[in-house]
């Protein structure tokens, strides 16, 4: 299990839960007011919008995305990144668990 520290940080202990479940994820708050979340998507087929910009990091596990201006399904593992523009949509779909970190703005 990999572990890091993160010095005066806001981490809301309440999760989110989002599609019946499917996804669950943690809130995080830097000192410079920067934005994360830290969570798992379990096996589905999601669609989730976006506000701000995003960045998804996967941890361990993967998933296929789909952008909401493309028709192709990405493949992403572990130790990869995608991006997602704000004021937009991505289709995540995930066959064993996704863990992942979103980075926000």
């Amino acid at each position: 299990m990999t572990t890091f520290s993160i010095a005066n940080a806001t981490i809301a202990t309440q999760a989110n839960v989002y599609f019946d479940g499917k996804c669950v994820s943690h809130s995080i708050t830097l000192a410079d007011g920067t934005k994360k979340s830290v969570g798992v998507v379990l096996p589905a087929t999601l669609t989730f919008n976006t506000g701000a910009p995003e960045i998804m990091e996967c941890v361990a596990g993967g998933c296929a995305y789909q952008l909401a201006d493309s028709n192709a399904w990405i493949p992403s593992q572990a130790g990869e990144r995608f991006n997602v523009p704000g004021n937009s949509s991505f289709q995540i779909r995930v066959t064993e668990a996704y863990h992942y970190i979103c980075h926000f703005g």
